[in-house]
Formats: C-alpha cells, sequence, structure tokens
C-alpha cells in the first residue's frame, strides 16, 4: 500500500469522525444561509415599515444566529483531533516501519532522511488535512449556505450570482492539478539547489585546491536557474488563479448593483432583499470565495506535494507474520543459514540448536562475525536464505506478531529510556504490573539502589535518558524486560556497560527466572556461567560445553587464553 493510499484509507476510517464534522457545519451554516433574510425582513417589516423596534428585533436574532455559528464553529475544533491524529499516527507508524524495516539502512548511525519525513513531511500533510477540515470546508460551507440563501430572498438575482460563483469554482478545480505540478517543482529545484550548493561549499577545498572554481560555480548558477524558472512559473499559475476567483468574487456584486436598482422599481423585488442580496455578497460569499481559493491553493498544493514526495521515498511495509499460534517457549533451529546479500559468504550455516525452558545459552565469538544476526533470526526480525526458526512448534515468521512480541524479547547493547516516570518505563511491556512486581524486577537485576535514587517510580527520567550513564540504561531495560511475560529472553550484549559483577548479578537472576536464555556475550565470563555455548567462527559453528569446546575449538581455546593468559575451567555460580 502506497502512502497516498494509506492517506486515504486512513481518512475513511474515521467516517464518524466526519459525520460529526459534518454536522458542526451545519450548525455552522446556520448564519450565512440566515444573514441577508435576516437584514431583508429587518428592513422590510421593520424599518421601512416604519416599525423600528420590529426591525431591531431581527438584527438581535441575526446576532442570536451568529452566537450559534460560532459554537459549530467551536465544535469543530474540539472534533478536528479525532479525526486528524490517527491519520498521522498510522503515517508515523508507515515511516518508522519502512526505516526498520529497510535494509540499506544502518544500525548504527541515525537515519536524518526518516527523521525528515516525521518531522516534516508527516507534519505538512497532518497540518494540511487540519486546514482543509475547518479552513477550506467552512468556507465552502459558507459559500454553498449563501448561496442557498440568496435563492431564498431574491431568486431572480441568485441566478445572475449563481453562474459566475459556480464557473469560477469549476474553473478553479480544472487549475489545481497544474498548480499542484508546479509548486512540485518548485520544491524539487529548492531541494537540488540545496543539494548542489551544499555540496560545493562543503568541499570548498577541494575545489580550490583543484582550480575547479568555474566548474563549480557554473553547477550552482545552473540549478539557480532551473529554481527560477519554476518560481516564475508557478508565480504565473497563481496569478491565474487569482484572475478567475476574481472573476466569481467581483461579477455577482457588480451584476446585482446593476439589475437590482431596476427590479425594485419594476417591484419585482423588495428593497430588503435587495439590501440582503449585497449582504449576502458583500460580507459572506466574497470573503468566503477569496478565503477559499487562497486556502485551497496553499493548503491542497502542499498537501499534494508532501503525499507525493511521502509516497517517493517510503511505501507502508508489508505486515509481516501469520496467525499461527505457538505453543510453547521451545526454540528449535534447523539447518540455518544466512548472509548479507546473494553472493556473500552465510556468517551462520547450517545451524542446528534446541532451546528448551531452564536453557542457558552463551554465544561466543570475535566481533563482526554474526552474533547479533542469530539474535536477529532467532526472533523473526531477519529472513534466513535457508532453514527454519521455529518457537513453539509454529515458524517464527509465520506466528502471530502479539504472541511473539509477549513470549520473546530481545535487549540490545543501546537501551531505549524514554522521558516520562521510571513507572512508565519499566512497566512499558507489561503495563498492568504493580509496583511491587516492578520494584521486585528491579531488585532482582540489580536495579534496585537506583530505581530508590531516581525517586522511585514516580521519579522523572528526562529524554533519550539525559542524567543517566549508560550502564543505568541498561539496567532499566533489564528490569523492564525481566517485569515483562517473556519466556524466551535474548541478551544482545545488552550488559556491555556493566561492571562484571553486576553483569553477572543480571544474568544470574534471568538465569534463575526460567524460560530460555541466550546471551550474546561481551565478555568471556559469560561463557563460564552458561549451561552450553555456542562458539561461531565463520566456517563453523560449534555447540557444547565449556570443558568440550576447550578440546575441539581451537577458536574458543584461543579467545580464553588470551581473555586469562591460561585455559579456564567452569567456575561455580
Amino acid at each position: 500500500m502506497t502512502i497516498s493510499q494509506l492517506y486515504w484509507t486512513s481518512l475513511g476510517k474515521r467516517w464518524q469522525g466526519g459525520l460529526i464534522l459534518f454536522g458542526c457545519s451545519i450548525l455552522e451554516s446556520v448564519p450565512a444561509f440566515l444573514s441577508g433574510r435576516l437584514v431583508a425582513l429587518s428592513v422590510d417589516r421593520g424599518f421601512a415599515a416604519g416599525a423600528p423596534m420590529t426591525g431591531v428585533w431581527w438584527l438581535l436574532v441575526f446576532a442570536g444566529v451568529a452566537v450559534a455559528g460560532a459554537l459549530g464553529s467551536r465544535l469543530v475544533w474540539r472534533q478536528l483531533g479525532t479525526v486528524i491524529e490517527p491519520i498521522r499516527d498510522a503515517l508515523v507508524t508507515a515511516v518508522v516501519s519502512g526505516v526498520l524495516r529497510n535494509g540499506a539502512t544502518s544500525r548504527n548511525a541515525p537515519d536524518a532522511s526518516g527523521v525528515a519525513r516525521i518531522t516534516q513531511h508527516v507534519e505538512v500533510i497532518r497540518d494540511a488535512t487540519a486546514g482543509l477540515l475547518v479552513q477550506a470546508r467552512g468556507m465552502l460551507v459558507t459559500t454553498v449556505a449563501a448561496l442557498a440563501g440568496l435563492f431564498t430572498v431574491a431568486g431572480g438575482l441568485a441566478w445572475l450570482v449563481a453562474i459566475p460563483v459556480l464557473s469560477s469554482l469549476a474553473l478553479f478545480a480544472c487549475l489545481l492539478p497544474a498548480l499542484a505540478a508546479r509548486q512540485r517543482a518548485v520544491a524539487v529545484a529548492d531541494e537540488r539547489t540545496a543539494e548542489v550548493a551544499g555540496g560545493v561549499l562543503v568541499g570548498m577545498r577541494d575545489v580550490v585546491a583543484c582550480g575547479a572554481e568555474r566548474t563549480a560555480g557554473m553547477a550552482v548558477f545552473d540549478v539557480i536557474d532551473d529554481q527560477a524558472r519554476a518560481a516564475v512559473r508557478m508565480a504565473k499559475a497563481t496569478a491565474m488563479r487569482t484572475l478567475v476567483i476574481a472573476i466569481g468574487g467581483f461579477c455577482p456584486l457588480v451584476l446585482v448593483l446593476v439589475y437590482a436598482p431596476g427590479m425594485v422599481a419594476a417591484g419585482e423585488l423588495t428593497a430588503g432583499a435587495a439590501l440582503g442580496s449585497l449582504v449576502y455578497l458583500a460580507t459572506t460569499m466574497q470573503p468566503a470565495l477569496q478565503g477559499l481559493a487562497s486556502t485551497a491553493s496553499t493548503v491542497v498544493l502542499r498537501l499534494l506535494v508532501a503525499l507525493r514526495r511521502l509516497s517517493d521515498v517510503a511505501t507502508e511495509p508489508p505486515s509481516s507474520g501469520g496467525e499461527e499460534e505457538p505453543t510453547s517457549p521451545v526454540v528449535s533451529v534447523r539447518g540455518l543459514t544466512f548472509g548479507w546479500g546473494e553472493h556473500a559468504e552465510p556468517v551462520v550455516r547450517g545451524l542446528e540448536l534446541d532451546l528448551s525452558p531452564g536453557d542457558h545459552l552463551a554465544v561466543v565469538g570475535p566481533s563482526g562475525i554474526g552474533k547479533s544476526t542469530l539474535a536477529g533470526l532467532l526472533t523473526g526480525q531477519l529472513e534466513p536464505q535457508d532453514g527454519l526458526v521455529r518457537l513453539g512448534g509454529v515458524p517464527v515468521r509465520s506466528a502471530r506478531p502479539e504472541s511473539v512480541h509477549r513470549m520473546v524479547a530481545l535487549i540490545p547493547q543501546e537501551a531505549y529510556v524514554f522521558a516520562g516516570t521510571v513507572r512508565e518505563n519499566l512497566a512499558l511491556l507489561t503495563p498492568d504490573a504493580t509496583d511491587e512486581h516492578l520494584h521486585e524486577a528491579a531488585r532482582a537485576v540489580g536495579a534496585g539502589e537506583l530505581v530508590d535514587r531516581l525517586g522511585g517510580l514516580d521519579g522523572e527520567l528526562g529524554h533519550a535518558a539525559e542524567g543517566l550513564s549508560a550502564g543505568q540504561a541498561q539496567l532499566l531495560g533489564l528490569a523492564r524486560v525481566y517485569a515483562s511475560q517473556a519466556e524466551v529472553i535474548i541478551l544482545d550484549e545488552a550488559t556491555s556497560h556493566l561492571d562484571p559483577a553486576a553483569e553477572a548479578h543480571a544474568e544470574r537472576a534471568f538465569a534463575a527466572r526460567g524460560g530460555v536464555l541466550v546471551v550474546i556475550a561481551h565478555r568471556l565470563s559469560s561463557a563460564l556461567r552458561a549451561g552450553r555455548l555456542l562458539v561461531m567462527d565463520g566456517d563453523h559453528t560449534l555447540l557444547g560445553t565449556h570443558e568440550g569446546l576447550l578440546a575441539e575449538s581451537a577458536r574458543y581455546a584461543g579467545m580464553m587464553r588470551a581473555w586469562t593468559g591460561t585455559p579456564v575451567r567452569v567456575r561455580a555460580s
């Protein structure tokens, strides 16, 4: 599904909110519909008939109607969020999911383009949609209501007014695609100018060193000329739009001023009806038409351009997972093979592995050998080139995502701590957890003192773990998962910023918790605490115990010698 399709689908799902907005629009349109008629009544039945109090009464009714219209406008603003915010959430989710599933995205660096899509394009779409639902909708409703009111007051004049108004609106609608295309051309030209000029300025020393000032200058001049031509074409299209709307706004007023006096003299129209017609045109319809054109030509164009630009770089990712339900936290790996590219050497080759509740596995090997890749395969985040990973007898990528998220927890090296209370951070995976349960989880992994120092569960945490060390953030991340219902825990160097004693305490706590524990080892001391070891050695992947692997794996024996100086025997837990 494209971003544009997602946008319209999300908007369609808000049909109940749209009905409420329609009801508010009817209330908001009452003053526009009745304004000219109430003025006509105040003149014909009041001031012109020698009954000024009656005229004042109709004007007071007009004031009451205006208050009702203001109430309708207020209700529109209150209802707006229920329509707009879900659309924004759907777009943000699509952009973030697309970034996470993009294999070309670096996992060790921020994705600036992804951030720009959320903070710029998505916000433009959100604001433009709100502008359409508030301003353009209100002005369109006002125009239609004023035209309908004019028919009830002066039907003969109404046809003179309706023809130029409807014609100008039709012409304006025909101009919108061209305006959108030229607006997009301006946006693309702006981006291109910034890209070329920025590249030249950043590499200015190299340009001067190579004597390429003239070439670089011509490149910048060319994109500036393209930008200027795009801006001129946009200005011409805007001028045509202004002319079309001016015809629709002023022609009806001129026609009424020309024909109304004769119709009044012939008795075809009362003086009050003539004045009411002018009220409809001068105070309601003409300003509404001008505002509608201005709003539509800016808001609609921004919306169309933002949707197009976002669709150019992002599409809603296909839904992952299936509908099968895992029956137990048993992990079974058969013939698992994975490489980063079709012709790349596999980092995991033909792996066979079974993990049951109570198993404690440590994965060791040199940096870059594929240990974190294995974690992604076990959790279903990566699709193997060959082989299968089963969770509770079900292929992990065919299992219901909600079940996998509930049963499996992967804790990466970079602990995620967000702005909010300590309670909100610890209860992220278990929203219904009691305070006692959260305290127990914190104490179990060694984060009890940290929680107390932060002010307890009500303590406030800053943005991006501000004020916390990397080790403290890891402790909170460990406590969060310990408090969850997950039965398969994978620690991907999740204790790398803790001292050895704190790391040992946390690992033993997870081992005693039950379920399956897989530790991607940061220190080889993690291997000594595990029941089994998986040594990743490029071409060979060995599974066994510490004692057995010292004899069978030259890689493992060499790593242990480098760490301790001599082969190390298993230490008691």
